[in-house]
């Protein structure tokens, strides 16, 4: 594949998976094999554990979530995105309470697109930094 289908595969998981939550679009675009080289401590590192992620972590905390890609460099099957991810926090968030308030994780994601579908995932994010904010001020 091209570098600008690669592309185009984590756009669009980034518009359908992670924004709309399509179980349909999810399986698609991960390969049986993946594997998740930065799972959260205690998830599956495989297909599963993607989607429980946003399923069962990201989605019910913050229902109205919103990717927004600022950069996307390919190289060979490689696709680095840098990103935020917005929404209202109107949901428990790994332990902390739902505050109704905006709230914004920064995310940089680099992905290995193999035969269109992602294959390998490494990401840097501050969602437990936003997690200790929101359980700092609720003390």
């Amino acid at each position: 594949m091209t570098i600008n289908e690669n592309k185009a595969v984590v756009t669009r998981f980034n518009r359908e998976v992670i924004e709309k939550g399509d179980r349909a679009a999810f399986e698609a675009l991960v390969a049986p094999d993946f594997v998740n080289h930065t799972a959260l401590p205690g998830a599956e590192r495989g297909p599963e554990g993607l989607w429980t992620t946003f399923e069962t972590i990201l989605r019910p905390a913050i229902p109205d979530l919103c990717v927004d890609i600022h950069d996307m460099v390919g190289e060979g099957e490689k696709v680095v995105t840098r990103k935020s991810l917005t929404g209202r926090l109107t949901g428990p968030l790994m332990g902390a309470a739902p505050t109704g308030e905006p709230v914004r994780i920064e995310v940089i994601d680099i992905v290995i697109v193999r035969d269109g579908r992602y294959a390998e995932h490494w990401s840097v994010n501050t969602i437990g930094a936003l997690v200790a904010q929101l359980k700092a001020h609720t003390r």
